[in-house]
């Protein structure tokens, strides 16, 4: 279990969609607290994307991992620098559930506060585009 998290997340940090949609099961469901929302992996992947594209030098960090029988918890926090704005550090825990070899669940919980330059910055990218 610890290989594929460290898999997963590598995988985050290098923006490399191919190996996450190998990792999660076709049908997954990824939730957040700070929208109460479920995502399609799909919806899902542009987001990793984006994020990939949008902070430098973009890292996980302090991991504390607990396995469980069906997967694993993660406690991070995610650091980066952001243009514009400068260091972000973005405490977060995750739960993941895995079947067959697949991620098939992740429900993530964010400091919400910690995410807001980053949801300003989508926000102002999706007004430009229109």
């Amino acid at each position: 279990m610890n290989d594929l998290a460290d898999r997963f997340f590598a995988a985050v940090e290098r923006g490399d969609e191919a190996t996450l949609i190998k990792m999660y099961a076709p049908d997954a469901c990824i939730w957040h607290n700070d929208d109460g929302l479920e995502q399609t992996v799909s919806e899902n992947l542009r987001v990793l994307r984006w994020l990939a594209r949008t902070l430098e030098d973009f890292r996980y960090e302090d991991i504390r991992r607990h396995i469980l029988p069906d997967g694993f918890a993660q406690q991070h926090v995610v650091r980066g620098v952001l243009p514009g704005h400068g260091p972000l550090e973005i405490p977060a825990g995750l739960f993941v559930r895995v079947e067959d070899g697949h991620i098939s669940r992740i429900d993530e919980y964010v400091d919400s506060a910690a995410i807001r330059p980053l949801r300003e910055i989508g926000s102002r990218n999706r007004t430009s585009r229109t």
